[in-house]
């Protein structure tokens, strides 16, 4: 199959402010697309880029239905159609489930699976008329579930069995379907991860400076769209995690929790003696 080119391609990226969303905005653009992107703070994502015709900034919420149609709807109106559409935006969370209040869950699925969901919804006519392709920025949470984040394993769990249905639904149709699962990446993700009352945690519980960058993490993104792969798991701990949640579950159980009980501050330590 030859690669797929981004050249004149019209893209279209969620949260885009920050992380590997800004990061995916700058190789699109670099490759020669032309980028719609979105974030709830337009003042924040304008000035994080240079002014160009090829670059379309909105403003919009994905948790909710109406901008992300106005969003596609704007972005098709502009330029005539959509070729790639990236569902990147989302949030975290770090907290007990018996702590943690229902609010919090319901708000990362919201972003985190319906915002994807509505996107897509909205520009999958665009996309299967071109041949295009619909991405997911998913996690290794979304293969195993992780202790302290029962909402956000929940809602990327639903983002992959939802993006792996529409894959098998459009597998004649030319159109392209594919997620990703970075490893820990040095976005802002964490920073703004939400913990018990839904309040941000404020600080990243990992050491930043042994992480992916959002910029590799990128060019994995684009470079796998490009060869139209069906799905990246991206570092060594992540192909790990995965493999070892299919052959050695229990085992998978107690590493899993050994690794997040050595965080700063974990809260497992309620349930550790």
């Amino acid at each position: 199959m030859s690669m797929y080119s981004l050249n004149n391609k019209v893209v279209v990226i969620t949260g885009g402010s920050s992380g590997i969303g800004k990061a995916l905005v700058e190789r699109a653009l670099g490759a020669g697309a032309k980028v719609a992107v979105c974030a709830r703070n337009l003042d924040k994502l304008q000035s994080l880029f240079p002014q160009s015709e090829r670059l379309f900034c909105c403003k919009a919420d994905v948790s909710i239905e109406a901008d992300c149609k106005a969003f596609i709807a704007k972005t098709t109106e502009r330029w005539g159609g959509i070729d790639v559409l990236i569902n990147n935006a989302g949030i975290s969370m770090r907290a007990l489930f018996e702590d943690v209040d229902l609010s919090v869950l319901k708000e990362l699925m919201d972003i985190n699976f319906w915002g994807s969901v509505y996107c897509t919804k909205y520009a999958l006519p665009s996309i299967i008329k071109q041949k295009g392709i619909v991405a997911g920025v998913s996690s290794i949470a979304g293969y195993r579930g992780l202790p302290g984040r029962t909402g956000y394993s929940a809602s990327k769990f639903a983002l992959q069995g939802f993006l792996e249905a529409l894959r098998t639904e459009l597998l004649y149709t030319g159109a392209h379907v594919m997620w990703v699962s970075p490893g820990f990446t040095a976005s802002n993700i964490r920073n703004v991860a939400r913990s018990s009352d839904g309040s941000a945690q404020a600080e990243t519980p990992l050491d930043e400076s042994k992480l992916m960058t959002a910029e590799e993490c990128a060019r994995l993104i684009i470079a796998g769209m490009e060869a139209r792969k069906r799905t990246i798991v991206m570092t060594g701990q992540g192909k790990l995690a995965v493999w070892l949640n299919k052959l050695l579950p229990a085992l998978a159980d107690k590493m899993v929790y050994k690794h997040f009980l050595s965080e700063p501050d974990s809260p497992l330590k309620k349930y550790t003696p």
